[in-house]
């Protein structure tokens, strides 16, 4: 258990950094400024809205929340607006929503934007979605309903990031909200700082960094990110994040019926798509999800710029559906949609899980003295072992992180490898044979593969790959798997998930699984080289369910 001497050490490190909140201030301003521009009375008055950029909502606490509000020009002050309520992402503020919020309020919504606490001008310290957050929420509609013409039944929220996770949460325990759209955001807290036991040490120093430099961050957070770094006090940094997890809370959400529309990207790997797709499918009340191609709110991003944006043109719809009540096709439409990575077309389900899609089981077969190991339709009938040894990267890769992703997703500069070349020592290869037609791969497939390493911590990442006739691969997922207190010697069953995918094998290609012990995004199981050996046998079959469409 953690001491709370150790918390306040944080704590008083936050509040002297003063260069970190002179950066704070220096994009406050910087932002404010452009909400300056963008929103002059005169260019404003001529579409019928009026902006306020200076309002501060004080909440439960006494904490100060920064806000500014989009309202529509109407004839009667007795006018009740249906009401969006926009909440920023990580080490932003609340001028982001600018372009969508005065869109919005020219379709006659009153908008709010404002600042979660810790970032921007608001006080206090960010809790990634803690109930404190969810007391912010609840002052804020106090404060439409007083000082505003906000319908109160009709109040919608969203956000990105940040927002998305805190947006979701508030639909959960606010019960005014009525509905939610929820872009790039996280259905479990724990899987996306700690999937597969791995720590997401890219993208956790990231927040963790940012957090210190573009707003005030509760010590907690620093502090379980390090439990998680060290290996001490896991359980405790878990039951953390569980508790700010939208999944913990589902039952609440249907409790109400609540609706609810998701964006997630595939190529997201802080909040991978997975989580969101089971939120999804716990979800029993109205609710659409769209998993895009894209890295981080990528996807959804060019529409903060007006730019025309597939996912922000779904989020006026919902709203235009569930506050407005305009019969605009919305709910009529399939409710999933997976855009493709190979071809960027998007292709619909009328449900997730979804009848369509099947499961393809394909069994690991040794490698031999010449040749890679198979995957085979048919089980592995022969005992063998195969090792590989850690110390070294192999050639499969996600890529640089961040930008791999990026490029691969937007201007198809895929993460590629040329097979032949991997690493007999620190990796192994699997193929199956050439295919007579695309195998159309739809969401998250597993692999389950016996092992006995040498050390108590080891990892494990599987990669797939989209190889061709000449050896060239196309990275189309991965997946992580890290054990920190197996029995050296004694064999034991790894269960990887990779994330999510949408892509089409095509005709005559392979498909192909590389499996090693690093990759970038991930914290390593330990830097001690040791080997991991693969185990065949009929009684202990390593498995990879491919999740497909036939």
């Amino acid at each position: 258990m953690r001491v709370l001497t150790r918390r306040g050490s944080f704590s008083a490190i936050s509040r002297a950094r003063t260069g970190d909140q002179k950066m704070k201030k220096f994009t406050t301003v910087v932002l404010g400024t452009v909400a300056g521009l963008v929103c002059s009375q005169s260019a404003l008055a001529a579409g019928g809205v009026t902006f306020d950029d200076q309002i501060v909502i004080t909440s439960a606490d006494g904490t100060e929340i920064a806000a500014n509000l989009f309202t529509p020009v109407t004839t009667s002050p007795n006018t009740a607006l249906p009401t969006i309520i926009f909440v920023n992402s990580w080490a932003l503020e609340e001028h982001e929503y600018l372009v969508q919020a005065g869109k919005l309020a020219q379709d006659g919504y009153l908008v709010l934007s404002y600042s979660a606490r810790g970032w921007g001008q608001s006080t206090a310290f960010a809790t990634v979605g803690g109930p404190e957050d969810v007391e912010d929420l609840s002052a804020i509609i106090d404060w439409l309903d007083a000082n505003t013409q906000a319908d109160i039944s009709n109040i919608g929220i969203s956000g990105m990031s940040y927002g998305a996770g805190l947006s979701l949460l508030g639909l959960a325990h606010e019960p005014r909200i009525k509905t939610a759209a929820a872009l790039s955001g996280w259905g479990s807290l724990p899987d996306a700082l700690y999937g597969g036991e791995s720590t997401s040490l890219v993208w956790g120093t990231l927040l963790v960094g940012s957090g210190y430099l573009l707003g005030e961050i509760s010590s907690d957070i620093p502090a379980y990110f390090g439990d998680l770094l060290a290996g001490t006090d896991v359980a405790e940094a878990i039951a953390w994040a569980h508790e700010r997890s939208p999944l913990t809370h589902v039952d609440k959400i249907n409790a109400r019926n609540a609706p609810v529309y998701i964006s997630n990207n595939f190529n997201d790997e802080l909040f991978k798509p997975n989580s969101s797709l089971k939120l999804y499918s716990l979800l029993t009340g109205p609710k659409r999800i769209d998993v895009n191609q894209g890295i981080h709110i990528s996807a959804e991003a060019t529409g903060l710029l007006g730019l025309p944006n597939y996912v922000w043109n779904n989020v006026h719809d919902w709203f235009d559906f569930w506050l407005k009540g305009v019969d605009n096709g919305i709910t009529e439409e399939p409710p999933v949609t997976m855009e493709l990575q190979s071809s960027n077309q998007r292709v619909e389900f009328e449900d997730w899980p979804s009848a369509s899609v099947s499961t393809k089981t394909l069994y690991l077969g040794p490698r031999g003295l010449i040749g890679d190991g198979a995957l085979r339709s048919s089980p592995n009938t022969s005992t063998y072992t195969n090792a590989i040894w850690s110390g070294a990267d192999s050639i499969a890769t996600t890529g640089i992180p961040i930008l791999s992703a990026a490029l691969d997703a937007h201007i198809n500069l895929e993460v590629s490898a040329w097979l032949p070349a991997a690493s007999d020592i620190n990796s192994i290869v699997y193929e199956t044979s050439s295919f007579s037609s695309p195998l159309k791969l739809r969401g998250a497939s597993t692999l389950d593969v016996w092992i006995s390493p040498s050390h108590a911590k080891t990892q494990l990442v599987a990669y797939l790959y989209d190889e061709d006739a000449f050896g060239n691969g196309k990275l189309i997922s991965h997946g992580v798997r890290t054990l920190h207190n197996a029995t050296p010697g004694q064999d034991v069953k790894m269960s990887i998930e990779f994330v999510a995918a949408g892509y089409d094998v095509p005709a005559g290609h392979r498909l192909a699984l590389v499996l090693d012990t690093y990759d970038p995004l991930y914290q390593p199981a330990t830097l001690l080289a040791h080997q991991v050996n693969i185990r065949y046998s009929s009684s202990k079959q390593s498995v990879l369910k491919l999740s497909y469409d036939p």
